[in-house]
């Protein structure tokens, strides 16, 4: 490529088409991405995907998702390795943010890239870690079963008092995407916990997990892995939920990737003890 100065930068909105080269850049990185994620991720916001240009060529994306009106998470922040280093991260990064207006932002930030979060205004929350290890052989309780369409209202209700924000359109794609299983515990009516496991790149991903107890999130952990048995799989736990730290070590899992999670501002209050895996780093 001749020129790779800022200037010859142009940066557009992405488009679900234009994510496959993304996803290569998220798996070199060692990211481990879902297989089938982007119908979800441009389902909650289609206008909140970048992408830099230099000659028609993609060097730089990034995503700024808008939740409602108050917040937006920032995620996918790539630059391709050979064209690093000229400023076309920073200028994608600019011109994607303003997408977010005045919203509180949120990201997962990885170590290298923190003290340039700071500087852009994102002060820390908690770290995240991810978990991975063989899923156990473990026979999930009876109350425990996937989810079915008639779930959907309830499980849309309880996702909404685990996150900073309602996320009905990401949700709806979610819970049934290529590849994904989805479980739910019940007591009686109401909800106890629920969570997803999909394919990875590397191994499925966890995400989310959320539950009322630890009790709870063992039977739905025990749920998603049924069908995983000796395999390796992952999870991002919250470092701010000692439950689910715990959880992950009980079940035999190690942690081999950090982030940190980051904001701008306020965010929404949740319930911070029942998230035992975060749904997915580059979304929230």
């Amino acid at each position: 490529m001749a020129s790779l100065a800022p200037e010859d930068l142009v940066i557009t909105q992405a488009d679900i088409d234009d994510w496959p080269v993304v996803r290569g850049w998220a798996v070199d990185e060692g990211w481990n991405p879902g297989q089938a994620d982007s119908a979800a991720f441009f389902a909650q916001d289609p206008e909140g995907f970048f992408i830099g240009r230099v000659d028609g060529e993609p060097v730089s994306a990034i995503s700024v998702v808008n939740y409602g009106s108050d917040f937006a998470f920032l995620g996918w922040y790539l630059v391709r390795p050979d064209a690093r280093g000229r400023g076309h991260g920073l200028a994608t990064w600019k011109a994607a943010l303003a997408h977010a207006g005045n919203r509180t932002v949120g990201l997962d930030g990885v170590v290298a890239q923190q003290d340039n979060y700071r500087r852009s205004g994102f002060e820390l929350a908690h770290r995240t870690f991810r978990y991975t290890g063989t899923a156990p052989a473990v026979e999930a309780p009876g109350d425990v079963r996937a989810v079915r369409p008639r779930d959907a209202e309830d499980i849309a209700a309880y996702d909404a008092a685990c996150t900073s924000a309602d996320r009905p359109r990401f949700l709806a794609r979610w819970l049934d995407g290529p590849g994904h299983h989805a479980v739910v515990r019940r007591t009686g009516d109401r909800v106890t916990g629920y969570g997803v496991i999909r394919p990875g790149h590397d191994c499925p991903r966890i995400g989310p997990l959320f539950a009322d107890t630890a009790e709870d999130a063992r039977a739905v952990l025990a749920g998603l892995t049924a069908g995983v048995a000796g395999r390796e799989v992952a999870v991002d736990v919250p470092e701010n939920n000692p439950a689910a730290v715990a959880l992950a070590e009980e079940s035999g899992f190690t942690p081999s990737f950090e982030t940190a999670r980051m904001y701008t501002g306020p965010v929404r209050p949740y319930a911070r003890e029942r998230v035992f895996g975060v749904t997915t780093l580059e979304l929230g």
